[in-house]
């Protein structure tokens, strides 16, 4: 997939597969992705991938895609075999918000990073960003709050409410840099 049009085809296909099947999770990655376009400033002409990235992260989680139950490596296959989706959207949305340690505790590590390399430090962090600073309902939130409510919604004791609380150091690590990079941006001058 080209970068040209590519946010226009990304916003098609998340669409097409969570709008009707999961209209609250559609809410949360139209608002990831609109946390992703605040972040322009900083990605440069990585912009747009990261925003296609940001709607179509969630994917995995279309009853038509879920095949392992692990909503990141789902989208990723689905975007590979079905969509033709580029090589960096696909690890963008395999490695997505520390995926990797849930992809462990559900013994998919070796499997997720095997067939998807990790994408560039800074996007993932961008895009780790953009997730955990939105709630299930697309609105602006922080990541404090985001990890609470997601081991809230699981439970404490399930693999994901484990899982997040293990990754929140990692998520506020991430939320910390992209911080620092706009604060940079911000501070150059004119």
């Amino acid at each position: 997939m080209a970068t040209t049009g590519l946010t226009e085809w990304a916003y098609s296909l998340a669409e097409s597969l969570l709008a009707e099947p999961l209209p609250r999770r559609w809410a949360h990655s139209l608002g990831v992705a609109e946390r992703a376009r605040l972040l322009a400033p900083i990605l440069g002409e990585d912009a747009e991938l990261l925003e296609a990235a940001a709607v179509l992260h969630d994917i995995g989680y279309s009853p038509d895609l879920a095949k392992t139950g692990f909503h990141p490596l789902d989208g990723a296959r689905y975007l590979r075999d079905v969509a033709g989706a580029g090589g960096r959207v696909m690890r963008l949305v395999a490695h997505h918000s520390c995926a990797w340690m849930e992809a462990e505790a559900r013994g998919l590590r070796e499997e997720l990073e095997s067939e998807f390399p990790r994408e560039q430090p800074h996007l993932a962090d961008a895009l780790c960003f953009c997730d955990m600073n939105t709630t299930p309902d697309g609105t602006p939130t922080n990541p404090v709050d985001r990890v609470n409510e997601i081991a809230g919604r699981y439970g404490a004791d399930s693999l994901i409410g484990m899982f997040i609380r293990r990754a929140e150091p990692e998520i506020l690590g991430c939320t910390a840099r992209v911080l620092e990079r706009l604060a940079a941006v911000k501070r150059q001058p004119m």
